[in-house]
């Protein structure tokens, strides 16, 4: 970080997603990062990408996607018909395991039939296997053996690097003190990260219908209360 008041520095890689938007790394996503990198050297046929809504987690299994050449099958459409005609030629992509009912025999066919031909399965889920309601043991057990990496929600330093990125798409000028008071008092969240930097936007425009020159603490703050009334 530099001590001059009037410039951000971050040490903060980024990564290009395959041809796709940047991914930015820090240490709340490393792990999950490095899982991505090791492939096809996995430990297992299967992993568990965990991570709260907005954590990224659509974004770096499209990133696994297209290094590995995966098809992505929603899970609400794997049934007992779609795995038998699946012929596992290709690693695959289900994402949000526990957004919706799931048919449990078909997924525990699934996984069996990856390791049985071959391929590798990336499941996302919001939270821990251990607490997805699954009635089937053989399933439950199947879940639970399944190497699982987490991404935390963001840092504070991803926040500041995000939002920069986000307020640069925008062509909106920023200052230091702006960005660093967003990243400390918003909900640490991507989802949240692009909420506050359009109503940030909206409030740019002056009654004159002229955007003003330069983003101030002040006005970012302004911009935090009034949604915070919005919600209330």
């Amino acid at each position: 970080m530099s001590d001059d008041p009037h410039q951000l520095v971050f040490d903060l890689p980024n990564r290009s997603a395959l041809g796709l938007e940047d991914f930015l790394v820090s240490k709340s996503n490393m792990d999950a990062l490095a899982i991505i990198d090791n492939w096809p050297d996995w430990p297992h046929q299967a992993t568990i990408l965990v991570g709260p809504s907005g954590s990224g987690k659509s974004h770096l299994a499209n990133v696994w996607r297209m290094s590995s050449k995966a098809i992505i099958q929603p899970i609400e459409k794997i049934d007992d018909q779609w795995v038998r005609e699946f012929e596992g030629h290709t690693p695959l992509v289900v994402e949000d395991i526990d957004r919706a009912p799931i048919n449990e025999q078909a997924v525990f066919h699934l996984i069996n039939l990856a390791k049985e031909r071959g391929f590798h399965i990336l499941f996302t889920m919001r939270a821990a296997p251990g607490d997805l309601t699954v009635s089937l043991p053989d399933l439950r057990s199947r879940l639970r053996a399944i190497p699982v990496v987490e991404i935390h929600p963001p840092d504070e330093v991803l926040l500041q690097i995000l939002l920069i990125k986000l307020f640069d798409d925008r062509q909106l000028p920023i200052s230091p003190a702006a960005i660093k008071y967003l990243a400390r008092h918003m909900d640490q969240t991507t989802d949240m990260a692009v909420t506050i930097v359009d109503a940030v936007d909206r409030a740019a425009w002056q009654s004159a219908g002229q955007r003003v020159k330069r983003i101030s603490r002040d006005m970012v703050a302004e911009a935090l209360e009034a949604m915070s009334d919005d919600e209330g």
